[in-house]
């Protein structure tokens, strides 16, 4: 597969840099406005997964990336790339400015086979999660959502949970900043994310409860959902707060858990018994780390506990997705 991506910020970086790894795949160009001496200095030296082994260069409109020389563009407008000279495949959308189906088709008339978003897109564009309904991709879809990171986590919790039924939930997603928040305290349209990301425990709107209900419409207006933005710069802690249809238990819960990890989840979902923190979730390429250690139910009222690595668990879904989109291309 000959693989462009669209956008080098977090997701954009790190999918390139596991890309590069990846037999099968051909990571053919990679297009961001930021100037490409900037852009080949943060694809080298990241402050959460440390520097790449090998110098990463740019001359004469390629970045050469150890012994791999890659197209590098500056393209605002992606009408203007050219992957149809490139033949590219997929492209992987991650600026977040091309989400709707109009603006993903951009990708196309420029000459991409696919688009595969980092987010989870506008209503008309399909939202298929890894690992649940990917199985309903129709071959003729040239644009798709894999969703976003904590609808990744969320999706296959809340599908096991409502094989004994559920009433109502409330997630609360304790997540590390992001860059849609500020260093320091600064305007913003949600006054929250204006300030300062490293000082305080911020609360944040989020659409997840929204994507959810359209995932499981069984569950429509039984999900409410935010985002407590946390001072560490990678990994998150999913806290659900469900209130079931029937009576259980603590072992029956991390039974149910451990043996979905065990099968049909296995690769998705992760189910872990050690005592965790954040940190220890770096580099965990599950969607979903349920910690059976911090399970409690009262009555018919559950608390469950789940990490995830909101980017390198993420980009292995994306990647997954890649490789089962091979099968239509």
């Amino acid at each position: 597969m000959r693989i462009a991506v669209n956008g080098m910020g977090r997701i954009g970086r790190l999918l390139s840099r596991r890309l590069l790894d990846l037999e099968g795949v051909e990571l053919v160009a990679v297009n961001d406005i930021m100037e490409t001496d900037n852009l080949a200095y943060l694809l080298r030296y990241d402050s959460v997964y440390g520097t790449l082994p090998f110098p990463v260069l740019h001359r004469d409109g390629l970045l050469i990336v150890g012994e791999r020389k890659i197209a590098v563009f500056r393209q605002e407008d992606p009408s203007r790339l050219p992957w149809k000279e490139l033949q590219v495949d997929i492209v992987l959308e991650c600026t977040g400015k091309f989400s709707s189906r109009e603006g993903a088709a951009i990708h196309l008339a420029a000459g991409a086979r696919k688009v595969l978003l980092s987010t989870t897109g506008s209503p008309e564009i399909p939202l298929l999660i890894y690992g649940f309904n990917q199985h309903v991709l129709d071959q003729d879809s040239t644009v798709i959502s894999p969703g976003g990171c904590m609808t990744n986590c969320a999706t296959h919790i809340l599908y096991l949970l409502n094989s004994i039924g559920i009433e109502s939930a409330h997630l609360n997603i304790l997540h590390s900043y992001t860059s849609r928040q500020e260093l320091v305290d600064a305007p913003h349209k949600q006054f929250r994310r204006g300030r300062a990301a490293a000082e305080s425990i911020i609360p944040v709107e989020i659409d997840l409860a929204t994507s959810l209900e359209r995932l499981m419409p069984p569950l429509q207006g039984r999900i409410a959902a935010v985002s407590t933005r946390v001072p560490v710069a990678n990994g998150a802690m999913a806290d659900f707060t469900v209130q079931l249809k029937a009576k259980t238990s603590p072992r029956e819960i991390n039974s149910l858990f451990r043996k979905a990890a065990q099968h049909e989840y296995k690769g998705i979902l992760e189910y872990n018994e050690e005592a965790l923190v954040s940190l220890d979730i770096k580099g965990n390429t599950h969607s979903c780390v349920i910690d059976g250690t911090l399970t409690s139910v009262v009555g018919n009222h559950l608390k469950l506990i789940a990490w995830f690595d909101n980017e390198y668990g993420y980009t292995s879904r994306m990647i997954d997705w890649l490789f089962y989109w091979k099968k239509f291309l």
